[in-house]
């Protein structure tokens, strides 16, 4: 593990993250080379998790906005986890990446239930672990279930993997002179009310002291460099 910055790590990706050119769904080869992302950190020493949303194929959120129950909603948009999260074990395990997909609403012909000890050893011997359903609850979107695994496993850092290379003030699709944050607190996002991860993630994050990087997941090779302490991206730490 030498030159890696960080042992354990969370990895939160969007469900739009698998889309690649697509407008909706999965992208195969998306998939496969996030998955040769993953490989490769995994190769360097690294302890790795992910967290994976679901928006590509249900948002819970745009579900109860047009008249579904906001619960039944939130549990149809925990379903599509599930599937993201088959999807990337399928792409890591051709790479014979040995990997676990343990889901937060038990559906045990599928995948295997949360255990948390259970998860950390398989982390101990190499294994990818996929967490889905997000934390089994509705109202509490992926990015708080993120942190709530990563302060679980008592991982070194969680790392959001993004459409951007770091956190800025106003969305630099639109605003080309948009300000870039190289470092902030977690009381700074919280303040700034910058739209990085909701609040209750952010708050879980600072009371655990894990730091969190934003970083470009659409960048090749981007995730092992900013492990390693390299690479363009946003630090987001401290009080």
């Amino acid at each position: 593990m030498i030159g890696l910055q960080y042992k354990r790590i969370l990895l939160k990706l969007s469900g739009e993250a698998l889309m690649g050119p697509r407008d909706y769904g999965i992208d195969q080869d998306t998939v496969a080379r996030i998955a040769g992302e993953i490989e490769t950190v995994r190769e360097l020493g690294a302890q790795v998790s992910l967290v994976v949303g679901g928006g590509n194929i249900f948002r819970g959120l745009a579900g109860a906005s047009d008249g579904l129950d906001r619960a039944s909603a939130d549990y149809m948009g925990m379903l599509a986890t599930v599937m993201n999260a088959l999807a990337l074990q399928g792409a890591l395990e051709k790479r014979k990446v040995d990997t676990r997909v343990q889901s937060a609403i038990p559906m045990a012909s599928v995948c295997e239930a949360y255990i948390r000890r259970r998860a950390m050893r398989h982390m101990e011997k190499g294994r990818v672990v996929i967490f889905a359903a997000g934390t089994g609850n509705p109202y509490f979107t992926t990015d708080t279930a993120a942190a709530l695994r990563a302060a679980e496993m008592e991982c070194d850092v969680l790392l959001k993997g993004t459409q951007v290379d770091g956190v800025y003030a106003t969305d630099p699709k639109q605003d080309r002179n948009a300000e870039r944050f190289e470092r902030l607190t977690h009381l700074e996002v919280l303040q700034r009310d910058l739209k990085v991860m909701d609040a209750a993630a952010i708050s879980l994050c600072r009371e655990n002291n894990i730091p969190i990087i934003i970083f470009s997941i659409q960048s090749e090779g981007a995730f092992a460099d900013v492990i390693r302490g390299e690479g363009r991206c946003t630090v987001i730490a401290g009080s």
